[in-house]
């Protein structure tokens, strides 16, 4: 993608995938401007990240995808002082298909 990831000290097994999640979005702000804080109850919410290794058996997803994930079911790692989540490849939820310029406009399935 648009920001090269330094190479990961850590060899992925099988259908596992390392992924570096974007900004936080436990706090996230409604259409009218008001701050939802990640207390307040409501449905489910995925997240994005950026697939940065993975696996030998990973067939569906490459490293710099950008992956659709539910933040609830997770593994976290810290790797060189950089947070990154643990995933099998059957947690994701989708691989997103837009370009950069999507991206900057928000992207929602």
């Amino acid at each position: 993608m648009s920001t090269p990831t330094p190479e990961i000290p850590v060899r992925m097994l099988f259908d596992r995938l390392l992924v570096q999640p974007e900004v936080d979005a436990s706090e996230r702000q409604s259409s009218a401007g008001l701050v939802i804080p990640a207390t307040a109850k409501g449905p489910k919410r995925l997240a994005w990240a950026v697939v940065v290794a993975k696996g030998e058996h990973v067939r569906q997803v490459s490293v710099g995808d950008r992956v659709l994930f539910d933040p609830e079911e997770r593994a976290e790692v810290e790797v060189g002082g950089t947070d990154y989540v643990l995933l099998r490849e059957r947690d994701v939820h989708g691989v997103s298909q837009q370009g950069e310029a999507s991206r900057a406009a928000g992207l929602y399935l």
